[in-house]
């Protein structure tokens, strides 16, 4: 009677340092929603993953002196460049939100923005959580980057201009600062 032998399974190994994954992500495949703002995300057309600085301390020796790690760690901005639609609906959320923290014209302002939502938990109403979804290749959600405590500092002037020839729309930029992101792979409910 004729046995059968046992199939040997082969298992893929990747060479020292070679990642399984040769993918590359692509950058124009992701969604941005801030939940004070929501048309502000939908128009989004450009959004950067902030950066990060780890102080550092120098140890002073007889020769020369040594680079240590430090202990504080900073963020650098979120950026969000995006589409202004036509009804100045998403460039006003930033505008109303900017104003109700500066009150340029009178305390009401603050107020107002305060009692327009309970969005921060903490009671001040003043910040908000944000999220950008980051898909593949095939457009499927891989990481969720969460951004916690997130309020605007800076919103670029609309340049309105008769001289150009082609329809170009108008684009506008905030910047945000916030207390911490963090990088989810595959996580958060996203994905």
């Amino acid at each position: 009677m004729a046995t059968r032998k046992r199939q040997e399974t082969t298992r893929k190994v990747n060479p020292a340092g070679q990642t399984a994954n040769r993918s590359f992500l692509v950058p124009n495949s992701f969604n941005f929603t801030i939940e004070r703002a929501p048309t502000v995300g939908f128009f989004g057309s450009i959004i950067n993953v902030p950066g990060m600085t780890l102080g550092v301390v120098n140890q002073p020796t007889y020769l020369k002196e040594i680079p240590r790690p430090g202990e504080i760690l900073d963020f650098a901005d979120l950026e969000l460049t995006f589409m202004v639609d036509e009804g100045l609906e998403n460039y006003l959320e930033i505008d109303k939100w900017m104003r109700g923290l500066g009150f340029p014209e009178s305390l009401q302002q603050i107020y107002d923005l305060q009692d327009s939502a309970d969005i921060d938990g903490v009671g001040l109403n003043i910040y908000s959580d944000a999220t950008l979804i980051i898909n593949n290749n095939q457009n499927k959600p891989i990481f969720r980057v969460s951004f916690k405590d997130l309020f605007p500092y800076y919103l670029s002037p609309l340049e309105f201009n008769s001289q150009v020839t082609d329809v170009e729309y108008l684009q506008a930029r905030v910047g945000f600062k916030y207390s911490i992101y963090n990088i989810e792979p595959g996580g958060g409910g996203c994905c």
